[in-house]
């Protein structure tokens, strides 16, 4: 499956490599969905690959597509 590039991936989910708790934007998002250190990303994030939860998190905002997959996966950020 290819990326959607809608920093989905970016926001939801926690990144321990970069400090990155569940739900809080990563530093290395641009404001165009796109990752700015694309080239030096962590191993986790090149590890990444899009699959069947992307579809399933689909929505017209990035803010609902976040909320949906925290929901999908019991996440809670309060």
């Amino acid at each position: 499956m290819e990326c959607l590039k809608c920093g989905t991936c970016c926001i939801a989910p926690d990144i321990t490599t970069l400090g990155k708790p569940v739900g809080e934007r990563c530093r290395h998002l641009g404001e165009a969905g796109l990752c700015t250190a694309y080239d030096v990303r962590p191993a986790v994030c090149r590890g990444y690959r899009p699959d069947e939860t992307c579809l399933l998190v689909a929505a017209p905002t990035l803010e609902e597509r976040v909320g949906k997959y925290l929901r999908l996966f019991g996440l809670d950020v309060t």
